[in-house]
């Protein structure tokens, strides 16, 4: 059977980051996995729109999943940003169809004047790590593998939403997690630990205390680095563009070179699949990935 999820690709993979846009794109492709686009989503939030309503945030994000429910699919992110939101705000909703009927009857009339459809609390808001480990599973992925990532000493960065967000985390342990590790593995990459993995990046607080906040992106690299890893994998594209994008800017602050690349979740493991690293938008990160091709031995204009 066809796996198959409404997508909500989020604003910044069709932004600062379409490299993660496409290498999701290219890996579901090579996968056998159907994604229907919901072009009519609007953004999260990102965790700001609570700070002026809770209201807000749960009524905005309460219409993205009704637009994956009137599809009958479950709603995939690839931002644990985007899936942190929504995926807490399907749970609350869900909690408040029992004990609060009144505050999701207060939601669904606001959505109603505008149009769009209720939320009815009958999907799911699923993260691609989750789609990849709990749907497709990580043997079926095993025997998709035509590029051999051995010798790739991999550092997953988790960040915080994934992990801690919700109530109820499919998959994995939220303080000592293994989904990316048991990932990299299936792909045959080696997994890297050490003890930033599961901190926050610093992008939150980049806006209003940017040393503060490039000293804790620059601390995790140092880390990764200390801890032998090629690269930094990372399944939230504010992570990337905090520890990627933003890595010249933090090397700065600590006054130090790192020099480390850091890859999208999909993108690490659309080259295991021989996907190109140019479909891939490899070429795309600030931090060149050109030490990890060249550890692969793959062509970057492959």
């Amino acid at each position: 059977m066809t796996l198959k999820y409404a997508y909500f690709p989020g604003c910044v993979a069709q932004g600062a980051c379409r490299e993660l846009h496409w290498s999701t794109q290219a890996l579901t492709q090579a996968l056998g996995i159907e994604l229907v686009e919901l072009k009519k989503a609007s953004c999260c939030g990102s965790g700001t729109f609570k700070e002026d309503s809770q209201l807000l945030e749960d009524t905005v994000n309460a219409r993205n999943i009704a637009l994956a429910e009137s599809l009958k699919l479950p709603l995939l992110t690839h931002c644990s940003t985007c899936q942190g939101v929504i995926g807490h705000v399907d749970e609350r909703l869900k909690e408040a169809q029992e004990q609060r009927p009144e505050y999701l009857e207060q939601i669904n009339g606001l959505l109603q004047q505008q149009g769009c459809s209720p939320y009815q609390g009958s999907t799911e808001v699923k993260h691609l790590l989750w789609a990849l480990v709990g749907d497709f599973g990580l043997e079926a992925l095993q025997a998709r593998v035509t590029r051999q990532l051995s010798g790739l000493k991999c550092a997953a960065f988790y960040g915080c939403y994934l992990l801690r967000s919700q109530h109820h985390l499919p998959f994995d342990d939220p303080h000592s997690p293994e989904s990316m590790e048991n990932v990299f593995r299936a792909i045959g990459a080696t997994p890297i630990y050490y003890r930033g993995r599961t901190q926050c990046c610093g992008w939150p607080l980049s806006s209003y205390a940017t040393e503060q906040s490039f000293q804790m992106a620059g601390g995790h690299i140092q880390e990764a680095i200390a801890a032998g890893a090629d690269c930094i994998v990372t399944p939230c594209p504010l992570c990337h563009l905090n520890l990627d994008s933003r890595q010249p800017e933090v090397e700065q602050v600590i006054g130090q070179k790192l020099g480390l690349p850091v890859l999208h979740l999909p993108q690490l493991v659309a080259l295991a699949l021989g996907i190109s690293p140019k479909q891939l938008g490899l070429d795309r990160h600030v931090v060149s990935t050109l030490p990890v091709l060249d550890k692969l031995g793959v062509p970057s204009r492959a």
